[in-house]
């Protein structure tokens, strides 16, 4: 898998997603197999201001490559100075995001506002890919409304004006995160145009995403909210992908071995006071659907130090294991 000079081990990328794909989260997808990871989305205005919080988005280790940074705007030339910072500060990729739903988004005229205003992609784009060489990708929806459908277009304008890969999440903008994925629309993207095209929604299981790719022609799978708390999915996909039966749901002291991986690099990168609190959320995913799983996630609340959720966590392992539940 390639776009354009940058080769992927295989077809299986870590989607963006905002509070989530830090450089904790994407090390531990990546230790499961995941060939590239993005970064949250950064907003272009604060890169280009220096704001700490948009400069820090970017920061990376050397098991977190390939790496690609996606970037929201609406100013071509904004944009386009925060992808030649990119380039500056080491990515291997940069994506743009025409995608994102979220209402202060939108009404900024970023994310999946863009897909309204074909003429401004088209200068986003141009003014991007003349800042850097950088494999450049944009992550589109369906369109704006079901209605107004024209992802394909879209497609082929960022094809024309230097984009070496386009991103297709087939619901519209309207739809948010609801609904069902209408892979349709990923196979008309691929239909029109050369450069590579990744498929993203609505990949739960391992078969799905061999579904994807089978029945769109998509080159590779972009794996998003079927990652939280199951990095397990990406080399169960490599798993099928390779003509091999997926592992399936991990033993319970797999689950601790990882919950623990993760809680210690996260409490490296952020600091133990933070990472105590922030971390709450993959704890909340990581047990989901597990027995005892809602009285761990409501004592998850008094969590203040990360010694207390070592012992909870191996406390509430040691039960599964003793009744033998998964």
């Amino acid at each position: 898998m390639k776009i354009a000079s940058l080769l992927l081990k295989n077809k299986v990328i870590l989607a963006p997603m905002a509070g989530v794909t830090d450089l904790p989260f994407r090390i531990i997808t990546r230790e499961f197999g995941c060939s590239l990871a993005f970064t949250e989305m950064i907003n272009a205005v604060g890169l280009v201001r220096n704001m700490k919080k948009s400069v820090a988005y970017l920061d990376t280790a050397d098991q977190d490559k390939p790496l690609g940074a996606q970037l929201f705007g609406t100013d071509p030339n904004v944009i386009a100075e925060a992808a030649r910072i990119i380039t500056q500060r080491g990515a291997d990729a940069i994506d743009i995001n025409m995608g994102c739903p979220v209402k202060k988004v939108v009404k900024t005229g970023a994310g999946a506002a863009l897909m309204k205003d074909p003429a401004r992609i088209a200068q986003i784009v141009r003014a991007v890919r003349s800042a850097t060489s950088l494999p450049l990708t944009v992550k589109i929806r369906s369109g704006w409304r079901r209605l107004e459908i024209n992802a394909a277009l879209v497609a082929r304008i960022a094809e024309e004006h230097g984009a070496d890969g386009v991103i297709v999440h087939p619901r519209t903008a309207d739809q948010g995160f609801s609904g069902s994925a209408d892979w349709n629309i990923i196979r008309q993207v691929k239909e029109s145009v050369t450069i590579p095209v990744i498929g993203n929604g609505d990949i739960w299981r391992p078969s799905d995403a061999l579904q994807m790719i089978e029945t769109t022609g998509c080159d590779a799978v972009m794996v998003g909210r079927g990652t939280l708390g199951n990095p397990w999915i990406i080399a169960d996909i490599l798993a099928i992908f390779g003509g091999r039966e997926a592992a399936g749901i991990p033993d319970p002291e797999e689950r601790e071995r990882v919950i623990i991986r993760h809680l210690d690099l996260d409490t490296a990168y952020h600091g133990e006071r933070f990472s105590v609190r922030s971390f709450r959320k993959h704890l909340l995913w990581y047990t989901k659907g597990l027995r005892g799983g809602s009285h761990f996630r409501q004592l998850a609340g008094t969590f203040r130090e990360k010694e207390m959720v070592v012992r909870e966590l191996h406390t509430f392992i040691k039960g599964l294991v003793e009744s033998g539940d998964a």
